[in-house]
């Protein structure tokens, strides 16, 4: 059932969208449960993205990315999440062109890092190299809460591993993003260069499985043409 959920004027001016009234707004599912409608594969393959009891299923290859079939501003995300073997690597892009970045497989976007725990011991990455990274994409500029480098890394590991799920919930308001793990807020950047684009999908080299994906959509802010990605007829 869809959760009604009010909204004040203070949490309004929290996320920082303004002189906002009180209104109802209603969290609805981005991924239904049963197939990929309101999704578009962008360049992957007809067997990557597959749905079975409920849950969207990532086969992991080729790597690449699926995305919604329309745009988002301002929302709160929330999606589950679970990978199937140690080391995993997954995603999902905010705010993305929709498009692959010229001569890569992935998108302009901001990420919300999906990684396995054992990532960064199998591939000699440093500590901070873990899930709940936050970090701009192929070009895209924005300011980590807590740097390393580009990427804004989690003041608390708060995932789980393989095999259990783990859930995000990704506050997007005005060009700052805030990410929950696992009902803790513990990262996020800041002055994004883009505020409205479409929302996608990662398959990057291991299986891994989404459900609960609902989306919140919050009222508009002040975003210019060059603030919004472009439009994919």
């Amino acid at each position: 059932m869809v959760q009604k959920i009010v909204l004040t004027v203070s949490f309004f001016l929290f996320l920082g969208i303004g002189n906002a009234i009180t209104q109802d707004l209603s969290f609805r599912p981005l991924f239904n449960g049963k197939d990929l409608n309101g999704w578009v594969d962008v360049n992957t393959a007809k067997d990557t993205w597959s749905v079975k009891d409920s849950v969207l299923i990532c086969t992991e290859h080729p790597i690449g990315v699926m995305r919604t079939d329309r745009q988002y501003e301002n929302f709160i995300l929330e999606i589950e999440w679970k990978h199937l073997e140690a080391g995993g690597n997954s995603g999902v892009f905010i705010w993305s062109e929709g498009t692959p970045y010229e001569g890569k497989r992935l998108t302009k976007a901001i990420e919300v890092q999906m990684l396995e725990l054992e990532y960064a011991t199998q591939h000699n990455r440093t500590d901070a190299y873990v899930h709940g990274e936050l970090f701009p994409t192929m070009g895209m500029t924005a300011v980590p809460d807590n740097p390393r480098g580009i990427r804004s890394k989690s003041i608390e590991k708060r995932c789980t591993g393989k095999g259990t799920w783990n859930k995000y919930i990704v506050v997007c308001v005005d060009g700052t993003v805030k990410l929950s793990v696992n009902g803790k807020f513990v990262n996020g950047l800041s002055k994004s260069e883009r505020k409205k684009g479409y929302i996608c999908l990662e398959a990057e080299g291991a299986e891994i499985h989404f459900k609960n994906i609902r989306i919140m959509e919050l009222p508009a802010g002040v975003t210019s043409a060059e603030q919004t990605a472009p439009i994919i007829h």
